[in-house]
């Protein structure tokens, strides 16, 4: 999967029915997508976006040659946009500290890295196993040229693993033939909708994995991760 900007609850799901997770960051990079921006509670009604600007923005690079354009400045926005929970949100604390840990500047200005240093926090707070590895950083041999559903068996083979997990969105991008034919089974995960108490504002389904953390313990994240998790099997046959 591509690297997310603290992603929505879903991702987290797919996470938790993986043992290895492949970070997938050598194909263009595309602006304003869920690799530099999520949403959150706005502070009156509906949602806003908390955003990381990159200094190179363009379709013209690898997503791991993005880079963020001023981390501390970035850092310093996110937790101006979450601080409207404080007081209100239960585990404003605990978020707010993940986000400064995810966040500091440490000098590496990488969106990849960044985005992985936010699944890993998560996951290391959900006590959930976060096995990846960065595609950019393994000498793969991969063809010059591939389709977008190529992309996912090929890899898989050269891991040898045994299966492949996608969200069930992306049925369409694949042919499970080609999953077959390695003997790769292919799974398709539907996660259901997750709703909570918000407190006094109104709820917005589908928002940042850091707005479900402000007003759930780690305990129900992971029930709800587990209760609301399906797994399909699909066969060889399209």
């Amino acid at each position: 999967m591509q690297p997310y900007f603290f992603p929505y609850l879903g991702h987290f799901a797919l996470i938790a029915s993986t043992d290895a997770w492949v970070v997938f960051d050598i194909t263009q990079y595309t602006p304003k997508t869920w690799m530099s921006r999520n949403r959150v509670l706005h502070p009156k009604e509906g949602w806003n976006y908390v955003s990381v600007p990159l200094s190179n923005a363009s379709i013209s690079i690898r997503t791991s040659e993005a880079r963020v354009m001023d981390l501390e400045k970035s850092r310093a926005s996110v937790l101006g946009k979450l601080s409207h929970y404080r007081g209100k949100a239960p585990y404003y604390r605990a978020v707010e500290k993940l986000v400064r840990e995810t966040m500091q500047d440490g000098g590496d200005a990488s969106l990849t890295r960044l985005n992985v240093r936010g699944l890993q926090a998560v996951c290391d707070y959900l006590a959930l196993p976060f096995n990846y590895r960065i595609c950019s950083e393994i000498d793969l041999p991969l063809p010059d040229a591939m389709g977008a559903g190529e992309w996912a068996p090929t890899i898989c083979a050269l891991f040898g693993a045994s299966g492949y997990v996608n969200p069930a969105g992306g049925r369409d991008l694949f042919d499970p033939a080609d999953f077959a034919s390695r003997n790769i089974g292919l799974e398709f995960l539907t996660f259901a909708p997750f709703s909570y108490d918000t407190g006094d504002y109104r709820f917005e389904p589908g928002l940042s994995i850091l707005d479900v953390l402000m007003w759930n313990s780690p305990e129900a994240v992971v029930e709800a991760l587990r209760s609301g998790t399906t797994l399909n099997r699909c066969d060889g046959a399209r």
